[in-house]
C-alpha cells in the first residue's frame, strides 16, 4: 500500500483518480479548497463515497497558503504527490491573470517547496496541452518549442514544467509532467463544452459556437487519463533520475460540429446552434502524439468518442 497525496482530490479528474487508487488498496490524502469556480456543492458530491473511508483524509486547504499546505506534509508520510489543483480555464485566465498566476504559479512552488523539505521524492504533476499554443505542425509531441503561449492559463503551465526541472535538478526529485488533452467524462466540470451543451440541448437552449465548427480537440476520457496518470506515478516510484514531459490524450481530433452532432445523436435532440466569432485564447487544434506515453507508460487509451460521450450522457441524466 503506498500514500498518495492528490491535490484538487475533490475535482473532476482529481476525485475519478481518488477513487481508482483507493480502490487499488491504497491511501489517498486529498487537498483541494473547494472553491467557488463552480459550485462547491458538485465538489462534495465527487468526494462524498470517501468521507467514511478509513484510507481516505480530506484537508480543506489552499495551495497558495503554505501553512496549509504545510500542516498536510507534517502529518502525513506520503509516497507520491499527484498534483493536479489549479486554475484552469483558458476564458477566464485573460480576465483574471494575476489569480492564475497565484494559484497555479505560487501555488505548485508550495508543494514543490514542501516535497523538498519532507523528502518526497516522487511527483506527478498536471500540465496542459495549451502550452502548444497555435503550433503548426500536428499530431503535437513533447520535444516542441512551446514558447509562444496565447493564454495567462498556458504561460502558468509552461512555467510549471520549467519550475518542477529545477527542483528534480537540485533535488533529485522523480518528476512527470502530464501534457492532459481535453479531458471528458462523468463528473466533468459544468463550464466545459460537454456538459454545457448537453445541459443546453436537454433544455432546448441554443448552443453557442465560436468559429464555424471546425476547430478541433484531442478529447480523452477520464478514465483513460486517470489510467495515465496511475501508469506515471508507478514509473516515478520506480524508476530514478526522472524528468519526463509526457502527452496524455487520444491521438484522435474531433471537430467541433462533429462533437456537438454526437452530443445531439446521443441525445436524440437536433442541436440549435448559433455562430459567433473565435474567442481570444482559443487554440484551432489540439491534437496528441501519445507515443511517448506508450512507449514509458504502456499508455493506450480505451474509449471511442462516442462511446465516451454515451456514458457521460448516462451518467448527467442519473446526476443531473
Amino acid at each position: 500500500m503506498s500514500t498518495y497525496l492528490v491535490t484538487g482530490g475533490a475535482g473532476f479528474i482529481g476525485s475519478t483518480l481518488s477513487q481508482k487508487l483507493l480502490e487499488k488498496g491504497n491511501k489517498v490524502i486529498i487537498l483541494d479548497n473547494f472553491n467557488d469556480y463552480y459550485s462547491p456543492k458538485l465538489k462534495e458530491q465527487n468526494v462524498a463515497e470517501f468521507l467514511n473511508n478509513q484510507d481516505c483524509i480530506i484537508y480543506h486547504g489552499d495551495i497558495r497558503n503554505i501553512q496549509e499546505v504545510r500542516k498536510v506534509f507534517d502529518e502525513n508520510l506520503i509516497d507520491c504527490i499527484i498534483h493536479l489543483a489549479a486554475m484552469a480555464g483558458v476564458r477566464p485566465s485573460i480576465e483574471n491573470p494575476i489569480y492564475y498566476q497565484e494559484v497555479n504559479g505560487i501555488g505548485t512552488q508550495n508543494i514543490l517547496e514542501e516535497a523538498k523539505i519532507h523528502a518526497v521524492k516522487n511527483l506527478v504533476l498536471a500540465s496542459s496541452s495549451s502550452v502548444y499554443g497555435n503550433c503548426k505542425e500536428v499530431p503535437f509531441k513533447e520535444d516542441m518549442i512551446v514558447d509562444f503561449a496565447i493564454s495567462p492559463y498556458a504561460a502558468t503551465k509552461k512555467a510549471n514544467e520549467v519550475m518542477a526541472h529545477v527542483y528534480h535538478k537540485l533535488n533529485n526529485m522523480n518528476i512527470i509532467m502530464l501534457r492532459f488533452f481535453t479531458v471528458y467524462g462523468p463528473k466533468q466540470r459544468p463550464d466545459l463544452a460537454i456538459n454545457k451543451f448537453t445541459r443546453l440541448m436537454l433544455n432546448g437552449e441554443k448552443i453557442t459556437m465560436y468559429g464555424d465548427g471546425s476547430t478541433s480537440r484531442d478529447y480523452t476520457y477520464v478514465d483513460d487519463i486517470v489510467d495515465g496518470i496511475v501508469k506515471s506515478c508507478d514509473y516515478v516510484m520506480k524508476n530514478e533520475d526522472v524528468y519526463e514531459i509526457i502527452n496524455l490524450g487520444s491521438n484522435n481530433p474531433i471537430d467541433l460540429k462533429e462533437m456537438i452532432n454526437t452530443i445531439g445523436k446521443a441525445l436524440k435532440i437536433e442541436p440549435k446552434i448559433e455562430e459567433l466569432p473565435i474567442q481570444p485564447g482559443d487554440v484551432d487544434k489540439t491534437y496528441a502524439d501519445i507515443s511517448k506515453a506508450k512507449r514509458l507508460l504502456g499508455y493506450e487509451p480505451q474509449t471511442r468518442f462516442e462511446e465516451g460521450i454515451k456514458k457521460f450522457i448516462e451518467w448527467y441524466k442519473k446526476n443531473r
